[in-house]
């Protein structure tokens, strides 16, 4: 199985104009529960939980790494199929979490969040399922402002367990001009010993770094919800904004990487909850 091929080409479809509608009540509350399960290792009551909401659990294994993971996605064409999907190293515990709320819409952040799935042991990639314009407005499917959503639930059960995240947006170079990421707390306005190493690295290697604890930034994050349940929680959350030149192709995007793949190294030697 081509990893990066399966979530590719599910993101490649994503359009504003595309369907979309969150889980209701129940379905979240069985999802939650399906998560929880499956990441307290029984997969088999996972699946039992996910099948009757149009969810199932499934055992891959990447060709280009070997890796092996687990997957819960859609396992037809109905709602849930923009419901979104999960990613977890299946060789490893999961020590951290890279999270994706608006692939296609903030563009290549899909392809860089796979790229430290596929970099890094460990992981868990946390993908939203829909355009962020998608459905009947009133932002429906930006699910970093929801909390009806899949993307949302699946993040929680991770901070639940002291899973540490980051969070991968990108903004058009109109909108911060004097820098190239931007990197904060969110809601919380404070941020880890980490995150402060982690912006030292990407100045280092040339980004303008604007460092929302200490400074005030832009696109900050403030209002996104995963940020407020980090803190509910006592998780680490991490919110990077990032130029296009620090994505895809971009001049910049192999020292984001390398960055990245820094701080998750560090989570995954301390471990949960440190």
């Amino acid at each position: 199985m081509d990893l990066r091929g399966r979530i590719l080409t599910y993101t490649k479809a994503f359009s504003p104009e595309g369907a979309y509608a969150p889980p209701d009540a129940d379905q979240r509350d069985r999802l939650a529960r399906g998560i929880g399960r499956l990441l307290d290792q029984d997969v088999r009551e996972a699946d039992e939980l996910l099948a009757p909401i149009g969810l199932r659990v499934t055992r891959l294994t990447d060709t280009a790494t070997g890796r092996r993971y687990d997957e819960v996605a859609a396992s037809g064409k109905g709602a849930s199929a923009r419901w979104g999907r999960l990613y977890l190293n299946a060789d490893s515990p999961v020590r951290w979490s890279a999270q994706v709320p608006h692939p296609v819409s903030d563009r290549e952040t899909e392809s860089l969040g796979l790229r430290l799935l596929e970099d890094n042991p460990g992981g868990a990639l946390v993908l939203a399922g829909a355009h962020r314009r998608a459905g009947d407005g009133d932002r429906v499917a930006d699910v970093a402002h929801r909390e009806d959503s899949a993307f949302h639930l699946m993040v929680v059960e991770l901070q639940k367990r002291g899973v540490p995240g980051i969070q991968l947006h990108g903004f058009a170079e109109s909108s911060a001009k004097r820098y190239d990421a931007i990197l904060s707390g969110g809601a919380a306005q404070t941020a880890p010993g980490e995150a402060s190493v982690l912006a030292d690295r990407l100045e280092e290697d040339g980004l303008r770094v604007c460092r929302g604890w200490s400074a005030h930034c832009p696109l900050e994050g403030t209002s996104n919800v995963q940020g407020k349940a980090a803190q509910q929680h006592h998780a680490v959350f991490l919110h990077l904004e990032l130029a296009p030149d620090g994505r895809g192709e971009g001049p910049d995007s192999q020292e984001v990487v390398n960055a990245l793949s820094g701080l998750l190294t560090t989570w995954t030697e301390e471990g949960p909850g440190n």
